[in-house]
């Protein structure tokens, strides 16, 4: 099987470990605000027999300069999570937690996940399912120990809240040993996105060859963006990705305001096939962009 992942693009930004504070924020301050936080995922490329990618999450924790804090209100019910479910523009609530008011830029998940090099535990929590029957253990590098951790910018206000997802990209974040008997390891990246701040284009492909598989990319606009570079790379660049499904129709979530560009590549059954270009497409916070696409073959 083929993830289109690369370990040393890998930013799931480490998955796991998610937001440092600034420094200017003290877990004793009683001004404090509410973080709202969900979870997405962008999609995987081809691959029919993947049912499921399930994660355990243990903990959250947020960092001032007082150190890491743990968030208590994380409700544990929701594990384990199966990422695939949540996909375009859907997301899954992690809690509502109570922070100190202030700017933050990390934070970091703990994940109930088997260390490369142990034994897999008799209850795996992070594993891959094949055909909705057979599962393989998912090895996550110091995952329960030190979490991993995602990167972005977000402010919490006094007496507020603010809504953010992290938007875990699977594609990117689960990659397979070139050893025998084969394995796998999940580095997870994540994005965190404010969503009141964030928008989305959607909109279809059309004249689509219907036995091959059609995924739309996001870049941040760059004058130099060369598609067949990026195939060669896995396209792992691009911000997030939407796979066009029945009817044509792509969405592509939780965008930072800004002009992207947008790559449409092709994949039959034995991989990739060809690819091409839309440039500068305009995003606005709140405002979903419509950019309809006429497939060249």
């Amino acid at each position: 099987m083929k993830f289109y992942s690369v370990l040393a693009s890998v930013a799931l930004i480490a998955m796991l470990g998610i937001f440092g504070c600034s420094g200017n924020n003290d877990s004793n301050s009683g001004d404090t605000g509410t973080l709202s936080l969900r979870l997405s995922d962008a999609p995987l490329v081809d691959e029919d027999n993947v049912t499921g990618v399930f994660i355990t999450i243990t903990g959250i924790e947020y960092h001032t300069t007082g150190g890491w804090h743990t968030m208590d209100e994380f409700n544990t019910s929701v594990n384990p999570i199966n990422l695939l479910d949540w996909q375009d523009g859907q997301s899954i609530h992690l809690g509502d937690f109570e922070m100190p008011g202030g700017k933050y830029t990390q934070m970091r998940f703990m994940l109930d996940a088997t260390e490369e090099g142990k034994q897999p535990k008799s209850n795996v929590g992070c594993f891959i399912e094949f055909d909705g029957e057979r599962n393989e253990t998912l090895y996550v590098p110091s995952g329960s120990n030190t979490g991993y951790k995602a990167i972005g910018t977000y402010n919490v206000p006094i007496n507020g809240t603010v809504t953010m997802v992290a938007d875990f990209d699977v594609r990117k974040s689960v990659t397979v040993s070139g050893k025998s008997p084969e394995f796998y390891k999940l580095k997870p990246t994540i994005r965190l996105v404010v969503t009141d701040q964030a928008g989305m284009i959607k909109g279809t492909v059309s004249d689509l060859n219907a036995s091959n598989t059609y995924v739309v990319y996001a870049y941040e606009t760059s004058n130099n963006l060369d598609p067949d570079v990026e195939e060669d790379n896995d396209f792992v660049n691009a911000v997030t990705s939407g796979t066009v499904k029945d009817g044509g129709v792509y969405t592509l979530s939780f965008l930072a305001e800004g002009s992207y560009d947008l790559i449409v590549a092709e994949y039959d059954g034995n991989g990739y096939v060809s690819s091409q270009l839309q440039i500068g497409i305009d995003v606005q916070s709140g405002v979903t962009s419509t950019h309809n696409i006429d497939w060249v073959l």
